[in-house]
């Protein structure tokens, strides 16, 4: 071997993949960037931490500012959620007829008595037209009555007299036993008279009395085929239409008595056991949330029951809870009937413990 040879040989390296140049093999070069990513990666999640930390910041803010608009209640006060109802009372027809008029539609508010729609009554004011001619005839029978017992009585008083008469002159001997027998007679028959005009005048005034009680009848009906609101209260729903023929007890007007507002609500049994009916509540509806509304606890139930699912929690929802209902005062609810709606929905608070003074945000304005 010579010298170039062993050069060769010397300068000879077996090729692997390590050794690979991938610049040889592809003819381009190839550019090596320094290791800093992991100081890139910091320098992006600082915006992000930074969004972090004032998003807690900004949530116990709020949280703070929640807690001050709404501190915890004192021990003796129970809440819970529910919606504000007021009794639904229909107004339906007594009678079956059609529809004449109607004096109120759906959103008025109705007074206690006052004439909401009328059915058709031209049948019955015919009837009780019969009905007002017969009992004016009646009377005139009752009248004719009474004049034949007025002369009933007269000829008993003349045959009385002539029987008295009679009796002085038998005695005197001036008369006969046979006139005495016909004078007796007569007075015998003045008395039947008498008696069966009695019985004619009881009898048509009687006959009177039933005409009387069936023009009683007609117009009684014909009051009833005006329908009425029984109470003060706002129209729901109107159910008929002018001229639509309904049955017997057909609906014409659903109304809410604006006289019983109230919630149903449902509590423990460790807090329920403490409320008595008459209990001093609050409602403060969603709407309406610095207005709090006076009430009263009207209705404890006797026995435990399921909650519904309209109680938010499921904790509570997990327990066997007692339901309570709490009505609006009268006097406050009076001077707001406008304002009057049902199924709002809202929180209940109960003070079942006296002692404890109402929080501030739920103090009642005189």
């Amino acid at each position: 071997m010579n010298r170039q040879d062993t050069q060769l040989a010397a300068d000879a390296v077996p090729v692997t993949k390590a050794s690979v140049d991938p610049a040889a093999l592809t003819g381009r070069a190839i550019v090596t960037v320094p290791a800093a990513h992991g100081l890139g990666s910091r320098r992006r999640l600082w915006p992000l931490v930074v969004l972090i930390v004032l998003i807690a910041a900004g949530g116990g803010g709020a949280y703070v500012g929640w807690q001050r608009m709404h501190p915890p209640l004192p021990v003796g006060i129970s809440v819970s959620n529910g919606r504000i109802e007021a009794d639904e009372i229909d107004i339906a027809t007594k009678y079956a007829g059609r529809v004449a008029e109607l004096r109120a539609d759906i959103g008025d508010l109705v007074e206690s008595g006052q004439i909401v729609a009328r059915m058709d009554t031209r049948e019955l004011q015919q009837s009780l037209s019969k009905a007002q001619a017969q009992a004016e005839q009646a009377q005139h029978v009752v009248d004719q009555a009474h004049a034949d017992l007025t002369q009933s009585q007269s000829q008993k008083t003349f045959a009385e007299q002539e029987m008295e008469r009679t009796r002085s002159l038998l005695q005197s001997g001036w008369t006969t036993r046979e006139l005495a027998d016909q004078r007796q007679q007569a007075l015998d028959a003045a008395s039947a008279g008498l008696i069966g005009a009695q019985a004619k005048v009881s009898a048509a005034e009687r006959a009177l009395e039933a005409v009387r009680h069936d023009v009683a009848l007609y117009t009684v009906q014909i009051a009833d085929h005006s329908l009425i609101a029984p109470k003060g209260g706002r129209i729901q729903y109107r159910l008929a239409n002018i001229g639509e023929v309904l049955a017997a007890g057909g609906k014409v007007f659903t109304m809410l008595d604006v006289g019983y507002v109230y919630m149903d609500l449902f509590l423990p049994t460790e807090q329920a056991g403490k409320v008595n009916v008459g209990t001093d509540a609050r409602i403060v509806l969603d709407a309406y949330p610095d207005r709090p509304i006076p009430a009263k606890v009207a209705f404890v139930a006797s026995q435990a029951q399921f909650t519904p699912k309209t109680v938010e929690t499921k904790s509570e929802r997990d327990k066997l809870m007692f339901r309570i209902r709490v009505r609006v005062d009268q006097d406050k609810l009076a001077a707001h009937v406008d304002a009057v709606r049902s199924g709002l929905p809202g929180v209940a608070y109960v003070r079942w413990n006296p002692d404890v003074a109402w929080p501030a945000r739920l103090q009642v304005s005189p």
